[in-house]
C-alpha cells in the first residue's frame, strides 16, 4: 500500500490513480448539496441536447461543444466547492487516457494503410467488393465490414468505404442504395463487438473494468454471439430487401436456390451480361499488376499488428507503434521511391519552357535551391481526426462530474428494481441489456458505459461482456445509435446519395437489432469464458455480492487483492 504521506488507503490522488492503474469510481455523492446535484445534472443534460443537435444554435460542432461543456463543468465545480455545495473535482482523474491513446494509434495506422500506395492493400479491398450480382455485392460488403471493423475499429472502416459503396451503386445503376449502405453500417457495428479494439465503447470498457481483460479473452467471449448476430442480420437483410438483392426471384425457395446452388433468374443473367458488355466496351484502368513490395509490407505489418493484440501486448502501445512504423516506411518510400513532382512550366501550345535563371546584384547566376520534400506532418498526419479525441475528452469531463452526483447510480437502481443485485443473472440480464440498448440510443453508448462503471465499479469481466455486446448491438437500433451510422449517412450525402435516413433505417434496424440482441445475449449467458467473479477482489471462491462492494471496506479489499 501507499504510505500515509503518499496518499494512504482511501485518498484518491493523481499519484494513487496512476499507481493503481485503474479507474475505479469513488463515491462522493454524499458531499453534494441538493442544489449542487441538480445544477450539475441540468448542465449535463443541456450539453447533451447540444451534442445531439449541434447545429441548433451556433455551428460549433460536437468536438467544440463537448470540450466547452467539459471546461464549463470544471469551472462550475470549482465555484460549487468554494461555496460549500460540492467536493473538489479532480478533472485529471476522469479523463481516461487509454481510449485516447488507442483511438489515435488506430486512426494513424488506418490512414497509413489506406494512403501508403495507390493500388495498395486498401485499394485491392475496394476492388474486391465489386460484383455484377446484387446479393453477392451486398454479401461482400458485409464480410469486409465485419472483419475490418473487428480489426481496426468500425468508424474507420465506414469512413473509408462509404464512398466506395455509393460508387458501386452508381456504377451498377442501382435504384435503391439503402440495402448496400445498411450492409456496411449494420455489420460494421456488429463486427466491432468481436474485439476490444473494434469500437470506442469496448476500449472504454476494458479501461474501466476493475479486473484485467485481455484482447484474446475478449474475442473468445464475443465470437459466438457476434457470429450469431451476423447471421441473423444477413438473413434479415436478404429477406427485407429480397426484391432488390434477388431480382426476379419468385419466393423463398428460389432465393435459397440462388444462394446455395448458383441458380440464376433471367434478371440476374441480364445483369451479368450487361456488366461483361460494359467491361468489353470500356475496360476500366484497374491496376492488376499483383502485389508490390509496399503492399506486402502493409500485409506483414498488419499481420504483426493483429498478432501482438492476440498475444496480449498493450493495445495502446501496439497501435501507436504500428502507426509510427508505417509513418517511417511511408516517409522513406516518399523520399527514395516516389516520383519527384514535375515543376516544368509549359507555354500555351504545351511546349516545355526553359527554367528561369536568376542573378544577383553583381550579375552572378543564383542556382536554384533543391526543393524540399513535403513532410508527413504536413500531409498524412493532418488527416487524423483530432476532433474526435477532443470530443471524448469533453465527454469524459462532463460524465465524470455527473457521475460524482450519484444521479446515474440512482437511476440504474430505480430502473433495475429487484434485479439491481443480480443484473446479469437470468432472467434479469434480458431486462438489463434492454435498458442499456435504449440508453445507448438516447445518450450514446460511450457515456452509458462510463456511467455504468461509476454505478457498478466492481463489476465482473462477464458483466462487462454483456454490457459491451448490448451497447454495441444497440448501435443498429436507430440511425442515431452509433457514430458509424452517422458517418455512413454523412459520407453518402457528400457524394450526392441521401437515401440513408432515420425513417428508412428504422423498419429494418429495430427488428434486426432486437433479434440480434437477445439471440447473442442468450448465447453469451450459455457460453462465456470470463469469470463471473472478481479475481482482484478475491471473490471467485465465494458467493458474495462482489461487484456492489462500496466504501472503505471495498476499497481496502481491492487494495489487498491488487498488491
Amino acid at each position: 500500500n501507499l504510505s500515509e504521506s503518499e496518499g494512504g488507503i482511501m485518498e484518491y490522488t493523481r499519484r494513487r490513480h496512476r499507481v493503481l492503474g485503474d479507474y475505479t469510481h469513488e463515491d462522493v455523492s454524499d458531499e453534494f448539496s441538493s442544489f449542487g446535484k441538480w445544477s450539475i445534472s441540468i448542465i449535463y443534460f443541456a450539453f447533451w441536447v447540444f451534442l445531439m443537435f449541434p447545429n441548433w444554435f451556433l455551428p460549433i460542432g460536437r468536438p467544440g461543444i463537448a470540450l466547452g461543456g467539459g471546461l464549463a463543468m470544471v469551472v462550475y465545480r470549482y465555484f460549487l466547492n468554494v461555496f460549500g455545495h460540492g467536493p473538489v473535482f479532480y478533472a485529471e482523474h476522469v479523463i481516461i487516457m487509454e481510449p485516447l491513446f488507442l483511438l489515435f494509434g488506430l486512426m494513424l495506422t488506418t490512414i497509413y494503410l489506406e494512403k501508403m500506395e495507390r493500388g495498395g492493400l486498401f485499394d485491392k479491398l475496394r476492388l474486391s467488393l465489386d460484383d455484377p450480382v446484387n446479393w453477392k455485392r451486398s454479401l461482400k460488403i458485409m464480410t469486409m465490414s465485419t472483419i475490418g471493423s473487428a480489426a481496426v475499429m468500425n468508424d474507420s472502416v465506414v469512413l473509408i468505404f462509404s464512398g466506395v459503396v455509393v460508387d458501386l451503386c452508381v456504377r451498377h445503376k442501382v435504384s435503391n442504395s439503402m440495402p448496400y449502405l445498411l450492409s456496411l453500417a449494420t455489420t460494421a457495428n456488429i463486427g466491432s463487438g468481436l474485439t476490444m479494439t473494434g469500437n470506442p465503447q469496448n476500449i472504454l470498457i476494458v479501461s474501466l473494468a476493475y479486473d484485467d481483460i485481455k484482447w484474446a479473452e475478449f474475442a473468445s467471449n464475443m465470437i459466438l454471439p457476434v457470429f450469431a448476430a451476423t447471421i441473423v442480420n444477413t438473413i434479415m437483410m436478404f429477406i427485407y430487401y429480397g426484391k432488390e438483392l434477388f431480382p426476379g426471384s419468385s419466393g423463398f425457395a428460389q432465393t435459397m436456390a440462388i444462394i446455395f446452388t448458383g441458380a440464376k433468374t433471367p434478371e440476374i443473367i441480364a445483369l451479368e451480361n450487361a456488366h461483361q458488355a460494359k467491361l468489353a466496351a470500356d475496360p476500366e484502368p484497374i491496376q492488376t499488376g499483383g502485389w508490390t513490395i509496399w503492399s506486402k509490407v502493409q500485409v506483414f505489418v498488419s499481420t504483426c499488428f493483429l498478432a501482438c493484440f492476440a498475444m496480449g501486448y498493450d493495445v495502446c502501445v501496439v497501435a501507436i507503434s504500428t502507426g509510427c512504423i508505417l509513418m517511417v516506411i511511408n516517409a522513406y518510400k516518399h523520399q527514395h521511391y516516389d516520383p519527384k513532382p514535375d515543376i516544368t512550366e509549359y507555354d500555351a501550345e504545351g511546349n516545355p519552357l526553359p527554367p528561369k535563371k536568376m542573378y544577383d546584384i553583381d550579375g552572378n547566376e543564383i542556382l536554384p535551391e533543391e526543393e524540399e520534400l513535403i513532410t508527413e506532418s504536413e500531409t498524412t498526419l493532418t488527416e487524423v481526426d483530432y476532433g474526435l479525441l477532443l470530443l471524448f475528452i469533453g465527454q469524459f469531463l462532463l460524465i465524470g462530474s455527473f457521475d460524482d452526483t450519484g444521479v446515474p447510480q440512482a437511476f440504474f437502481a430505480l430502473t433495475m428494481g429487484d434485479c439491481a443485485a443480480q443484473m446479469t443473472s437470468v432472467p434479469c440480464v434480458y431486462w438489463f441489456v434492454f435498458i442499456i440498448t435504449i440508453l445507448s440510443n438516447v445518450a450514446s453508448n460511450v457515456p452509458v458505459c462510463q456511467m455504468l462503471a461509476a454505478t457498478f465499479p466492481y463489476a465482473t469481466p462477464y458483466d462487462w461482456m454483456q454490457v459491451s455486446f448490448s451497447a454495441t448491438i444497440a448501435g443498429n437500433l436507430t440511425m442515431l445509435g452509433s457514430a458509424a451510422n452517422m458517418i455512413v449517412a454523412f459520407q453518402a450525402a457528400k457524394v450526392g446519395d441521401r437515401t440513408f435516413t432515420s425513417e428508412r433505417h428504422a423498419p429494418f434496424g429495430i427488428p434486426s437489432t432486437l433479434i440480434c440482441l437477445y439471440a447473442g445475449t442468450f448465447l453469451l449467458t450459455m457460453v462465456h469464458f470470463s469469470p463471473e467473479c472478481s479475481i482482484k477482489l478475491g471473490t471467485c471462491d465465494d458467493d458474495a455480492d462482489y461487484y456492489y462492494a462500496a466504501g472503505d471496506d471495498a476499497a481496502a479489499a481491492a487494495d489487498d487483492a491488487y498488491y
